[in-house]
């Protein structure tokens, strides 16, 4: 079907309970959340949406972009109220902005930041699951620290990526990494110290942020050390990924720099 008109809308959401962005049979999915709330909000007006692009179950996002086409033109404050009131205590509609129809959200330009949160040592608050993995063991945080500055710049990530297909290009720039005191996320229930692994980038493969985690974590309880990844970063590294993953539930989308 064609539709006449092409919007971006700019979404929160907690992603805990969903099975990630990606419509699937048999799961709770962020997509279908926003098509079911989308269907109450313009109840005969035929539409279709897209997402900027897949996240994994349980990872949550503080922007996230998706492309909105309708047949009708949206009035857009009324839109955007309209949308919050339908929408589940866990998704939050910021913004909607009118783009040309040829306009392609996963193909557009684009950087993303990734905050990954953590603690070690004592076991967190239960209410802190949905936020922040705990690591039970002390970790190296110093060296930690130096490792994650490795990742920066032009690399190949055959490692950090699951399943690629035979077109799936390694050779990643990085545009910042580190690792810092957690002073973003927030509450009474968090642990007194926690931390976050801060990652930009024009692109990243899948699981790349979680099996660069797990690899820092490894490095942190002193089972890897910074030869090792200076090594995995080569072209000629032996291009089996890394089988430790972290919990997705301590990843965020935490921005998404779109040119529209």
């Amino acid at each position: 079907m064609k539709y006449s008109f092409s919007y971006i809308v700019r979404l929160q959401f907690l992603g805990f309970r969903f099975s990630g962005w990606q419509k699937q049979t048999n799961a709770k999915t962020l997509h279908d959340m926003v098509d079911k709330t989308l269907s109450f909000v313009f109840e005969e007006t035929n539409y279709k949406t897209i997402g900027v692009g897949r996240t994994d179950a349980k990872v949550s996002a503080n922007t996230y972009y998706i492309q909105m086409f309708t047949d009708k033109i949206v009035e857009e404050g009324i839109f955007i109220t309209s949308l919050n009131a339908n929408f589940s205590p866990d998704f939050r509609a910021i913004s909607i902005q009118k783009v040309a129809r040829g306009f392609n959200v996963i193909n557009a330009p684009k950087i993303k930041e990734y905050h990954y949160y953590f603690s070690f040592g004592e076991k967190n608050h239960p209410f802190s699951a949905p936020f922040i993995v705990n690591v039970n063991e002390n970790l190296d945080l110093e060296t930690m620290q130096e490792a994650a500055k490795l990742f920066v710049g032009e690399h190949y990530f055959h490692k950090y990526c699951t399943r690629p297909s035979e077109k799936t290009m390694f050779k990643r720039i990085i545009d910042s990494c580190e690792i810092i005191e957690n002073d973003v996320l927030t509450a009474n229930f968090f642990p007194e110290t926690s931390y976050i692994f801060k990652v930009r980038g024009k692109g990243f493969l899948r699981y790349q942020i979680r099996l660069m985690m797990a690899t820092l974590f490894e490095v942190g309880k002193g089972n890897l050390d910074l030869q090792f990844i200076e090594d995995s970063l080569k072209e000629d590294n032996d291009r089996k990924y890394m089988r430790n993953n972290a919990p997705s539930s301590g990843l965020q989308l935490y921005d998404i720099e779109l040119e529209l």
